[in-house]
C-alpha cells in the first residue's frame, strides 16, 4: 500500500500533520483532529494524517487475533469526514520497521510529506525499535525546519481510555456505550451473500453479511437494531450475530432482516450501523417459539426507531 498521491502540486506544499493508528477515530481522536485542522487553517496549510497499515502488531508479533474497530477503508472514510483533507497510509512492513529515526523523519515526513508542523503525543516513539522519542523529534524539527506541537498527557490518556472502553463495550455487546465514546454509531461494512435461507421460512428474510476483513471487531453475539442505506434510502432492521442455536447452527453468521425492503440484495456492499442492542441470542424450544420472539423483536425495534427519530 503506497502513500496517497497529492492531487496537485500545491496540495502537499506544506502540511500540518498528526501521526497514529487512529483506530475508531473516536471522540478522543476527534479532539486531536480538530486541533490539526485549526492549526492548518490558521497557517493556510493542509490538514493531514499519517497512519499505518497493517497494524504493527500484525507484522512484528504475527498477531492474527488483534481486532480493530475499523477496517483501513473505514478509517480513511471517517478521517476524511472529520475534515482531514489528506490521509496518507504507509504500509507497515519490516522495511518500514527498520527505518532509522532520522531516515523516517527526513525521507517520509520532510521530503515526501513536506511537513510544516507535527501535532503529536508526548509519548510518541518512532524509528527502529521505537528508539526515538518526543525530545528527539524536537531536535530533528530544528534541523529540518518544521514545528512540533505536543498533545497533552490528559488528551493522550483520554484517547487510550476511550479505545479500551469502546473495545470492552463491544465485546460485551454494549453498543450504547461504544457509540457514546465513538461519537457516531459503530458500524460494519460487508457484502450480502447467500445464507441458509432460514429467515425466509420464518417470514423474516435476512441478508447474510460477509465481513471479509478478519481483523474487524464484531460485537458480542445477540440481536441489535440497525440502520443502513440502500440505493440512497435509509432503511432500518434488526441484526442477529450468532450461530442460530435453535436449528443447531455451529458457525457464527451476521444476518439482517430489513424492514420494508423487498429487493434482492445479493452482491451489494452495505454499511450497517448499530443503534441499540435488543437481547442475547437464545436457543428456543422450537421454530414456532423463535417466530413469536422475532415478532416481539420487530415491535420492540420499531418502537426504538420511532424514539430515535422523534
Amino acid at each position: 500500500m503506497s502513500t496517497q498521491e497529492p492531487r496537485n502540486n500545491k496540495e502537499f506544499l506544506r502540511s500540518v500533520i498528526t501521526i497514529g493508528t487512529f483506530d475508531g477515530v473516536h471522540i478522543g481522536h476527534q479532539k486531536i483532529l480538530k486541533r490539526v485542522i485549526e492549526l492548518a487553517k490558521k497557517e493556510h496549510k493542509t490538514p493531514a494524517v499519517l497512519t499505518l497499515f497493517p497494524h504493527p502488531r500484525m507484522v512484528l508479533r504475527k498477531d492474527d487475533d488483534i481486532k480493530l474497530l475499523n477496517t483501513i477503508n473505514e478509517r480513511i472514510a471517517i478521517l476524511k469526514s472529520n475534515g482531514i483533507e489528506n490521509v496518507i497510509v504507509k504500509e507497515f512492513n519490516m522495511e518500514f520497521a527498520n527505518l532509522s529515526a532520522e531516515a523516517y523523519i527526513k525521507n517520509i515526513l520532510v521530503d515526501e510529506l513536506k511537513t510544516h508542523q507535527i501535532v503529536i503525543g508526548y509519548d510518541h516513539h518512532f524509528g527502529k525499535n521505537r528508539s526515538a522519542n518526543i525530545d528527539d523529534l524536537k531536535k530533528f524539527a530544528k534541523t529540518y525546519h518544521f514545528k512540533v506541537e505536543e498533545i497533552s498527557a490528559q488528551d493522550i490518556e483520554d484517547v487510550t481510555v476511550s479505545s479500551t472502553k469502546i473495545r470492552n463495550a463491544l465485546y460485551d455487546g454494549d453498543v450504547a456505550t461504544a457509540n457514546r465514546y465513538l461519537g457516531y454509531y459503530y458500524f460494519l461494512t460487508g457484502t450480502v451473500n447467500k445464507g441458509k435461507g432460514l429467515g425466509r421460512t420464518l417470514n423474516f428474510p435476512t441478508a447474510n453479511i460477509l465481513v471479509e476483513e478478519t481483523y474487524k471487531l464484531i460485537p458480542h453475539n445477540g440481536v441489535y437494531v440497525v440502520k443502513s442505506r440502500i440505493d440512497d434510502k435509509i432503511v432500518y432492521g434488526m441484526m442477529n450475530i450468532g450461530t442460530n442455536p435453535t436449528v443447531n447452527g455451529k458457525n457464527q453468521s451476521i444476518e439482517v432482516h430489513f424492514f420494508d425492503v423487498s429487493e434482492n440484495l445479493y452482491g451489494k456492499s452495505l454499511k450497517i450501523e448499530f443503534l441499540q442492542r435488543l437481547r442475547d441470542e437464545q436457543k428456543f424450544k422450537d421454530i414456532e417459539a423463535l417466530k413469536n420472539q422475532l415478532v416481539k423483536d420487530k415491535t420492540h425495534s420499531l418502537r426504538i426507531i420511532k424514539e430515535l427519530n422523534e
